[in-house]
């Protein structure tokens, strides 16, 4: 809505996770350069924690896309299955055609593919993504799953979740699990001033040309009220962005932060906002009244002098015109 007022390209504060706009602090970029080499040199298990909202299926998604075309990657997004399903997942999405009705099944034929790349040089990656749902029982059985070896890892295995994952890998019944994990990475919150490139560089991934549509007093209130969280960076700066279009402001402020606040708080405009917007439309409304009730008066006056001069045909098109005036003011005002 709000693209061709600012001059953009795309929406820049999407909420969907697009590799093309992760922005990579120092932590991102340290993150993200560990669990490429650890794929590419089949290091075994890793993990990847970070807050709600920081960037980590963002971090995935380059994280697979840096991978070149010799290595195949099952991607399980719904981490509430029981293992039967993750691995009946896993299975569908390595492209396994044969996976048998039962799960000893299901495991020989994960072996048959993963020795079968091993062979052939290639290299097989399982990530799990929300791992923190995880009970200690499934958890325990993906461990297994590294068993599957030969002199060299044959299957590295990335469980990425909240911070809660941290604390599940110290369960004593998961101390073997945690023994093989070779990588932790661990995402955190933006600072202020990375909330500003955040935003800035955002802008330019979409196509902007000015990145200044926003004050620093208002990237300040972004970053204080979102506490560094980029998913909350994106939903402030896009509500703010769709109020400076209605209000046709090129530069947001701190007030229309506040406003954008509002919205996403109460999921209405501030009380002031509202005076204000209902004060300028009853002053509309009353200049419309004002030119309609002119135009109705005038159409029905010229129908009437038409109809006494006997010119019927054309005191049908004028009757016509006043009836539509009237249908626009019922819809205007009533």
């Amino acid at each position: 809505m709000y693209r061709a007022f600012y001059g953009l390209a795309e929406m820049p504060f999407n909420m969907t996770p697009d590799p093309r706009f992760l922005y990579l602090t120092a932590g991102h970029r340290e993150a993200l350069a560990q669990l490429t080499y650890a794929v590419r040199e089949g290091k075994g298990f890793m993990a990847l924690t970070g807050d709600v909202g920081t960037g980590k299926t963002t971090l995935l998604r380059a994280l697979l896309e840096q991978l070149d075309g010799n290595t195949a990657a099952a991607v399980v997004v719904n981490s509430t299955l029981p293992f039967d399903g993750i691995l009946e997942y896993v299975l569908e999405d390595f492209g396994v055609s044969k996976q048998g009705a039962t799960r000893a099944q299901r495991l020989v034929a994960l072996n048959s593919f993963l020795i079968e790349r091993h062979r052939a040089g290639q290299k097989s990656v399982i990530v799990i993504d929300e791992a923190q749902h995880l009970d200690p029982a499934t958890l325990e059985q993906i461990r297994l799953l590294s068993n599957f070896q030969t002199t060299r890892e044959m299957l590295q295995i990335l469980l990425a979740g909240q911070p809660e994952l941290r604390a599940r890998l110290e369960l004593p019944e998961l101390r073997a699990l945690k023994q093989r994990i070779a990588f932790r990475c661990s995402i955190r919150p933006l600072t202020p001033d990375e909330v500003r490139a955040y935003v800035r560089f955002r802008l330019r991934v979409a196509g902007g040309r000015d990145l200044d549509l926003f004050t620093d007093q208002a990237l300040a209130r972004i970053a204080k009220y979102s506490d560094g969280i980029p998913r909350v960076v994106n939903a402030l700066a896009d509500h703010a962005l769709l109020i400076g279009y209605a209000e046709q402001r090129r530069r947001l402020n701190r007030d229309t932060v506040d406003e954008a606040i509002g919205y996403l708080e109460d999921g209405a405009p501030p009380p002031h906002r509202r005076t204000r917007n209902g004060a300028s439309r009853r002053r509309m409304a009353s200049r419309w009244a004002g030119a309609g009730a002119t135009a109705v008066l005038g159409v029905g006056a010229a129908a009437v002098a038409v109809a006494a001069l006997g010119w019927k045909h054309l005191a049908v098109p004028l009757a016509a015109q006043l009836e539509s005036l009237v249908q626009a003011a019922r819809a205007l005002f009533w």
